[in-house]
């Protein structure tokens, strides 16, 4: 059909405009709520599975258990043991070995960010705020803690300005911060912005 003959009653137009934004923003809910409610340090990757994907995550974990059990000293086996357990969902086991990684090095910006996605996915989004802000004192430029401390505030806090307000912050760092393979953090922000306008019309 050609856009010719398309009739818009009256209203029509208004209704598919609603329709159009509806639409977009359950798209932006399910991306941000699903696809990328975090922002993982590209660190852990490289240290669990190097460039092998098909990485045994129960020998690995093993191994790593074996190595801080022998050497408790062993920042480096802490870190890996908690990007194995990060990796394979296991929130609690991931937080309290990367707790001890920080005791041994509290200044790791990685560490602590990766600590506060774990804080948040096993339901403690007050802690991972405040992991999120020590990696942030550590590194001011820390990317992926002020992309996940927003994360935390816009879906789990509830407090969007405050979200926006740490985005806006991070665009300041890199304009061209990206949120996704496709999607910059300029155009999620303005997304909201434009959500925010229109259901308070």
């Amino acid at each position: 059909m050609s856009k010719k003959n398309i009739e818009l009653k009256p209203g029509g137009e208004s209704r598919q405009r609603t329709l159009v934004i509806g639409l977009v923003c359950l798209f932006i809910g399910f991306f941000m709520g699903v696809g990328f409610t975090t922002y993982k340090i590209n660190r852990t990757q490289k240290a669990v599975s190097g460039s092998n994907p098909s990485v045994d995550y129960e020998k690995k974990a093993s191994s790593l258990e074996a190595q801080v059990a022998q050497n408790p000293e062993n920042t480096s086996a802490w870190t890996q043991l908690g990007d194995v357990y990060y990796d394979t969902d296991q929130y609690s086991k991931a937080v309290e070995a990367y707790k001890k990684s920080l005791a041994l090095y509290p200044e790791n910006a990685d560490v602590l960010t990766d600590l506060g996605v774990m804080y948040r996915r096993s339901g403690r989004p007050g802690m991972a705020i405040k992991s999120f802000d020590k990696a942030i004192s550590i590194d001011h430029k820390h990317e992926a803690a002020r992309f996940n401390k927003g994360i935390v505030l816009m879906h789990d806090l509830n407090q969007k300005e405050k979200a926006l307000k740490v985005w806006e912050e991070l665009l300041e760092i890199n304009p061209i911060a990206m949120v996704g393979k496709d999607q910059s953090l300029d155009q999620l922000i303005k997304h909201y912005k434009e959500h925010k306008k229109n259901t308070s019309e």
